[in-house]
């Protein structure tokens, strides 16, 4: 199934199901790519307009990261569950002899390795997102100011959820500092990006309750 085009409704009903994928990952793919998405539309309702003609060919150049990260971020919605699938079979496996032991081990390591790659991808464009936010709230249309704070609420969520579905697989890793490794990138870009994108929803929330 092809998450990122199943209509809504559908992907709710899948995601509240026992199916093992969409699962947390996916979902956090996708509500980063509709936070990015309204920090496009604030870019959209920007050009064209007289009042805006000083940060025209920037809100362009906005718009352009924007579409790509959107289109990144849906494709990790699909990314996402073809990686699980792995770890899933990977907890499944025999473990009565010593020799299915090690296998297990050898092939869970692998999985929980890929499965890592995925959610750190996901945050990676959440904070280019959460960066291109910063612009359309400060420079776009004051007309759909509101909806660059939703983008930015949308992306801080969408970066804190990745985050969880990396810690829960180096949590099981057998190598520990491959492991640390990752969890410091997160810890990095959760310091600093969750900081930057509560900035934007509070610059936004002091206009909007001027």
């Amino acid at each position: 199934m092809g998450f990122s085009t199943v209509p809504c409704d559908e992907f709710v009903t899948v995601l509240a199901s026992k199916a093992p994928v969409p699962g947390g990952g996916g979902a956090a793919a996708l509500v980063g790519a509709v936070g990015t998405a309204l920090g496009n539309m604030v870019g959209s309702l920007t050009v064209g307009k007289k009042k805006y003609a000083a940060v025209e060919e920037e809100m362009q150049e906005l718009k352009a990261k924007a579409d790509g990260l959107q289109k990144e971020l849906l494709r990790l919605v699909e990314r996402d569950a073809e990686v699980f699938e792995p770890l899933s079979r990977a907890y499944g496996m025999p473990k009565e002899t010593e020799e299915e032991k090690a296998e297990k081990a050898r092939v869970m390591e692998a999985a929980l390795k890929d499965a890592c790659s995925v959610p750190m991808e996901i945050m990676e464009k959440c904070c280019e997102a959460i960066d291109l936010l910063v612009e359309f709230a400060a420079k776009g249309s004051t007309l759909a100011i509101s909806d660059a704070g939703v983008g930015a609420a949308f992306c801080k969520a969408a970066l804190e959820g990745a985050s969880l579905n990396v810690y829960i697989n180096t949590k099981s890793m057998a190598d520990r500092e491959y492991a640390e490794s990752l969890n410091k990138k997160c810890d990095e870009m959760l310091e600093k990006y969750t900081k930057i994108a509560e900035d934007v929803f509070e610059s936004v929330l002091g206009r909007l309750k001027k």
